[in-house]
């Protein structure tokens, strides 16, 4: 390799092919031992939360229509219901599934969640081919790795206006799908690029407590399998579909580092940084939460000792949770910082349970009322690779309590264990 060569390839100019190279000749030999045992326990996570999605009406439409347009039998399962269908339709729904009850794993810096697209495009895939488990692994982590560099590529500028669970995603399900069906470099480079041009999802959603969050994964695990299945027959795609001139970066974001798309690969397994959710909510409620649960357990405090509860946050925070100001659904509450705290500061839990009866529970209605957010210089600061969690509470006569939690529940520093995970409310 020239000098030139060497200098582009360290400059990230090149960061997608490498991306792609690294992807399709990633070995089970390759990865750490840990970092299997975390994708394993990352898969049970997933299973949870795509069968709790069984009743939501979203997922029920999303179902009904995968039944109308795809086939009636296969080898791919929809979770929810054990029906067998093409692995297509079976990514869609299992993905739509996995991300409605908001229990789903995230990746802190890329502010992505991993499991709800790579996980549903690789059981797919998997169970159509008949591949081994190690097979199923070793591409679960091509997808995971990948798409945590995609969302680390395009960055916080990204975040505010994208979901980049839907963006970022389609590109880990390619990884995934692609890593499964054998797709060599240039095989691979060819789904990344047609992966990121069908590469969707906006916030506006919030707004309306509309339902295209489902559609964001659904599509996303759908598109990149799609994706990699065509490169496998042939089909070209944009050779720099993140860094180039008209990618995803220069479309979808602003002052990208191309460096970022390849950052310790093989090193460094981004796979092993992802968190657990502990809380049935926006993630961005979580820190908050787990520092009004410290204060709460710490003094001994009951909702009616409460005067006011203020979360200090980070920006995007406010960005996402801020559309919330009255939720209108059970799903809408999950993105509202008041509903996650009063829920806390009521029963001592944000869980399924807890907010299937939010809109109809009193004491979190009036508590809500008694909530709110403002913008943190240390929180902000931090993010996205801490998620500080800071609260203020004022109680019955003044006094004003504070909490501030580091790693919340969850996280890698303070991980659940498969017992917790396991016992996660799903049905």
């Amino acid at each position: 390799m020239s000098g030139t060569e060497t200098s582009r390839k360290r400059s990230g100019e090149h960061g997608t092919a490498e991306l792609a190279e690294f992807a399709s000749a990633l070995s089970i030999r390759d990865i750490p031992e840990h970092v299997v045992e975390r994708c394993v326990d990352l898969f049970v996570d997933w299973a949870g939360s795509a069968l709790s999605g069984a009743r939501h009406h979203a997922i029920l439409a999303v179902d009904d229509f995968a039944k109308e347009m795809g086939p009636n039998h296969g080898r791919s399962e929809v979770l929810i219901s054990g029906r067998m269908t093409s692995p297509l339709f079976a990514a869609m729904v299992n993905a739509a599934a996995s991300h409605v009850s908001e229990q789903d794993d995230v990746h802190n810096g890329s502010v992505f969640h991993p499991g709800a697209v790579v996980f549903p495009a690789a059981l797919a895939v998997a169970q159509n081919i008949g591949a081994s488990g190690r097979d199923f692994l070793t591409a679960c982590v091509a997808g995971y790795e990948t798409g945590i560099r995609a969302g680390e590529y395009l960055g916080l500028p990204h975040y505010k206006i994208f979901h980049t669970t839907g963006t970022a995603g389609t590109l880990a399900a390619a990884a995934a799908a692609g890593r499964l069906l054998g797709l060599g470099s240039e095989q691979m480079l060819n789904a990344f690029g047609s992966a990121g041009t069908q590469a969707a999802g906006v916030w506006e959603f919030l707004r309306d407590a509309a339902d295209s969050k489902q559609l964001h994964t659904g599509k996303a695990a759908a598109n990149g399998m799609t994706a990699a299945s065509l490169a496998a027959r042939g089909f070209t795609g944009a050779r720099r579909i993140l860094e180039g001139e008209q990618g995803m970066g220069a479309g979808m974001s602003r002052n990208c580092d191309p460096a970022k798309i390849t950052a310790g690969l093989g090193v460094r397994w981004a796979l092993a940084e992802t968190s657990f959710k502990f809380h049935a909510s926006c993630r961005h409620t979580h820190p908050a939460a787990d520092a009004l649960l410290k204060i709460l357990h710490e003094h001994d405090l009951r909702a009616d000792d409460i005067q006011h509860v203020t979360a200090h946050v980070h920006q995007a925070a406010i960005d996402v949770l801020g559309s919330v100001v009255r939720p209108a659904t059970v799903h809408q509450a999950k993105f509202s910082m008041p509903a996650t705290l009063g829920l806390i500061a009521v029963h001592r839990r944000a869980g399924l349970d807890e907010f299937d009866t939010v809109l109809e529970d009193e004491a979190v209605r009036e508590l809500m009322r008694r909530v709110d957010m403002i913008f943190d210089p240390e929180v902000e600061q931090n993010y996205p690779a801490t998620w500080m969690g800071k609260v203020s509470v004022t109680i019955r006569g003044g006094t004003v309590l504070t909490a501030r939690v580091d790693e919340p529940k969850g996280d890698p520093g303070n991980t659940l264990t498969r017992d917790e995970i396991e016992k996660k409310r799903v049905l």
